[in-house]
């Protein structure tokens, strides 16, 4: 599909970018391989007043252009949507890489400990700027974030978020039991903090707020009433929270809540699915629940390197896409081992090969940035370069590391560049990323 700006003696604000071009235009279990994908191998995309306005081979774009475009051209390079994490929490930034622990264990022992630092202000902005830096430096131009309990955790977070223009989604975590008396709040406290939140932030210009138990465990039947009657009281609301990651935490849930069919059915009861709701993990559901999620159009958050890095478990991709449950990619830091959602992809593939299974590139590029679209119910918007999205992309450079380099040249087709692209690429091998048509981070 070409589509080309109309030609026009006026000077133009517009600015084109040529290289090759990618976007996924729909899931390949859906579509077919072929099918799933649109790519220009000399491709040109225009960008005006920070959307879209053309895309298409660049010999028939450049027809059209009107006079004063500038045009950047990218040499061995590949244009993409920028990527999307659909589950990340920023207070980890600095425990990433921390040793030793499963999940109960590592949140007592880390995470915990990390989190109380955030009732500094100064500290949260210092956290959120270094943090928003690293997404940006692997090319990922929306997430959704965990904040911590604090409510200046997330008046930070929007804060550098709003200044770089980015389209982002976070919230302020709700948790009222099993946690640290510094670390908890109460239904109350958590449902009025929320609520001043939502009403500073949801809406302003890219921002969007999550209501954020942080999993059932930490919030008492009281608390998690109240997020339920906060998505009933604003629209647009995300939903975001965990579900079924580790074993011992699935006991402990069917221990807390033995009135409740299961861990999801606690969400359920307090009308917590939805549409817009993210549930990170999901390794170990039954056909039930995966149903369930299907039904409520309930997405979930796959990250690997989390799953393998606390030896939770192997996420069944086959088994949600057979129930056609929305499925993005989430990093999962600190837990998660990289903020780079190629390491990400790498990872995936691999908890795909233990299973026996394969994961295709075009399906990997398609969690990466339109399916994780698609989870955040964003797809209108990011994820894709559809003339008349926003211009959130970025420019991966073929010749990113000497062995990148010797190995690409050994490449036939796009299919085995991208799988290069995902096995051995990381930061480095993000050239430009641009959000709103915006340069916001550039390698060299």
């Amino acid at each position: 599909m070409t589509q080309s700006p109309s030609t026009s003696n006026a000077t133009t604000s517009a600015t084109a970018y040529r290289a090759a071009i990618l976007d996924s235009l729909g899931d390949p279990a859906e579509l077919g391989l072929e099918n799933s994908y649109r790519y220009f191998e000399d491709g040109m995309m225009v960008v005006e007043n920070g959307r879209i306005t053309a895309l298409g081979h660049a010999p028939e774009i450049m027809k059209g252009l009107q006079s004063g475009t500038k045009i950047h051209h990218y040499e061995d390079a590949l244009i993409t949507p920028g990527f999307i994490d659909t589950h990340i929490h920023y207070p980890q930034t600095g425990m990433i890489a921390s040793y030793g622990d499963q999940l109960l264990d590592w949140l007592e022992n880390y995470t915990f400990p990390a989190e109380q630092k955030f009732v500094d202000p100064a500290h949260a902005e210092q956290v959120s700027e270094i943090f928003l830096n690293e997404l940006l430096r692997n090319g990922t131009t929306t997430a959704l974030v965990f904040g911590t309990v604090h409510p200046q955790s997330v008046d930070a977070f929007f804060s550098s978020a709003e200044k770089r223009n980015l389209r982002m989604i976070a919230g302020k975590v709700l948790m009222d039991r099993n946690a640290p008396e510094a670390l908890t709040d109460t239904p109350e406290s958590g449902y009025r903090d929320s609520k001043a939140l939502i009403e500073r932030w949801h809406g302003k210009g890219r921002l969007h707020y999550a209501v954020t138990p942080r999993f059932a465990p930490t919030s008492s039947p009281e608390q998690l009433a109240t997020a339920g009657q906060l998505l009933r009281e604003y629209d647009g609301l995300y939903m975001h929270t965990h579900l079924s990651e580790n074993r011992n935490e699935i006991e402990w849930v069917k221990a807390l809540f033995p009135e409740q069919n299961g861990y999801l059915d606690v969400y359920d009861h307090h009308n917590l699915l939805g549409q817009r709701s993210v549930f990170a993990h999901g390794v170990h559901l039954c056909d039930e629940e995966c149903q369930r999620l299907a039904e409520t159009d309930s997405a979930i958050a796959f990250c690997p390197t989390s799953n393998l890095f606390l030896g939770s478990g192997l996420f069944n991709l086959p088994q949600a896409e057979q129930h056609k449950i929305k499925v993005g990619l989430g990093t999962d830091v600190g837990a998660g081992t990289s903020f780079s959602m190629l390491q990400t992809i790498n990872e995936a593939y691999k908890v795909m090969q233990l299973q026996g299974k394969k994961l295709h590139p075009f399906k990997s590029f398609y969690l990466a940035t339109l399916g994780g679209a698609r989870a955040l119910q964003l797809e209108q918007q990011v994820g894709t370069l559809e003339p008349g999205s926003e211009a959130d992309f970025v420019v991966l450079d073929y010749n990113s590391t000497p062995l990148m380099s010797y190995r690409m040249q050994q490449a036939k087709d796009l299919e085995e560049r991208l799988f290069v692209l995902m096995t051995l690429g990381d930061d480095r091998a993000i050239k430009c990323t641009f959000a709103m048509g915006e340069l916001v981070y550039s390698r060299d």
